[in-house]
């Protein structure tokens, strides 16, 4: 792990900001003493697939085998009426 002071960190951000981005750790130090910690964000997780559910076998359970006789026409319009 780098150390930085503060003098460093408000002075010359851009080379303690460059160590960050190629993944080492800075300790800033005040006095000797080390106060903060800069790091790079951690790795993201890999996405896992997502399980979907399963809509088929989902209406089987509700209607069983319930089956419509022909074709059901509710209402057919040929225009909108606005």
């Amino acid at each position: 792990m780098r150390t930085a002071t503060l003098r460093k960190l408000r002075h010359d951000f851009g080379s303690v900001f460059a160590w960050v981005e190629q993944g080492e750790p800075v300790g800033i130090s005040k006095r000797g003493k080390i106060i903060a910690l800069l790091s790079p964000p951690p790795a993201p997780k890999p996405a896992r697939p997502r399980k979907r559910p399963d809509f088929a076998a989902r209406l089987r359970r509700i209607y069983g085998d319930l089956v419509l006789q022909g074709d059901l026409v509710v209402e057919e319009r040929e225009s909108r009426p606005y």
